[in-house]
């Protein structure tokens, strides 16, 4: 219903703009540096009136979490911070976060659509109302306020504290096997690839943690997870669990302190994610989650295409 409201509002030529043929190549093509740098589908929040803005937030709160859509939120309003540190409204504009919908939510069964700008990329594919919400990147940069009257402001500091929380917990034996390099990574390693798969396993598997490790692992990957809606982030869980829970890898590298660059990944059997702090002396944050059999739907695509009389036919 948010969809159909938002696209409902749209003049003529706006609806051209915003929503595409589900095979639309530019689905899958997807990035996480401004606008400015990389254009993108879809129509922009600057070419919306408020009422139409709104109802683009409406959208982002029923397809999100509370906590989902609190970081979205902080991610865009840094573009506020960086506009007020440069100076620069070309490449740090809030409004320049693009909408596009592949499909018709009114009449097709599978459709998507996302939403992506500076630090963010969320993708949903609806099929009958089933939801898949991959690959999904948040980032944030300046991570921590290092000045005005929000000094000290933190954003995705979850998943950087819980990230520390466990790789210090474990014993000298542990960190052997959970540091993977030194030297932590430049960026995120599966950058911003329209298909991954699987990394080389590397890293300490959960069944090697002790109970206490095992819960910090469980709150960090639960803060990942929180960021869909609560139902479809508990059947998420419920999947991870039943596929191989004690095989899932945490790897580290780089440094185990606040202001020392550092990344993480944890893998599983169907699902990556890589956390990354190592630019602007460790004040700039990047994470991914992708599912390497669900990026961008596919896994429902192919659900629809076996299951679909039209298609069978």
């Amino acid at each position: 219903e948010p969809a159909v409201k938002f696209l409902n509002s749209l003049n003529q030529d706006q609806r051209s703009q915003a929503q595409l043929p589900f095979d639309n190549l530019s689905k899958s093509t997807w990035h996480f540096i401004p606008s400015s740098m990389w254009p993108r589908k879809g129509i922009e929040l600057t070419e919306l009136d408020n009422h139409q803005k709104k109802l683009v937030h409406l959208l982002l709160q029923a397809s999100l979490s509370e906590s989902g859509y609190k970081k979205t939120m902080k991610i865009i309003d840094l573009e506020n911070v960086l506009l007020e540190i440069t100076g620069d409204s070309i490449m740090r504009d809030s409004d320049k976060y693009s909408v596009a919908f592949y499909g018709n939510p009114e009449k097709d069964s599978l459709w998507s659509w996302s939403f992506e700008g500076h630090h963010l990329s969320l993708n949903f594919t609806i099929l009958n109302g089933k939801t898949s919400i991959a690959p999904r990147f948040l980032g944030a940069g300046p991570a921590t306020l290092l000045s005005g009257s929000r000094k000290g402001e933190r954003t995705l500091d979850k998943e950087e504290d819980l990230g520390f929380e466990l790789i210090n917990s474990l014993s000298i034996k542990q960190r052997e096997i959970a540091i993977i390099q030194e030297k932590a990574f430049p960026g995120i390693v599966t950058e911003n690839s329209i298909e991954v798969g699987p990394l080389y396993p590397v890293g300490i598997k959960y069944k090697e943690l002790n109970s206490s490790q095992q819960l910090v692992f469980i709150k960090l990957l639960n803060e990942y997870l929180s960021t869909a809606p609560e139902k479809e982030a508990n059947k998420r869980m419920e999947k991870i669990k039943n596929e191989a829970m004690n095989e899932i890898r945490f790897g580290w590298a780089g440094g185990m302190h606040p202001g020392e660059d550092h990344y993480y990944r944890i893998q599983g059997k169907s699902f990556l994610i890589e956390f990354d702090n190592s630019q602007n002396n460790a004040n700039h944050i990047h994470t991914v989650w992708r599912d390497f059999n669900g990026d961008f739907g596919r896994y429902l695509i192919r659900e629809h295409y076996k299951n679909s009389d039209h298609h069978k036919n």
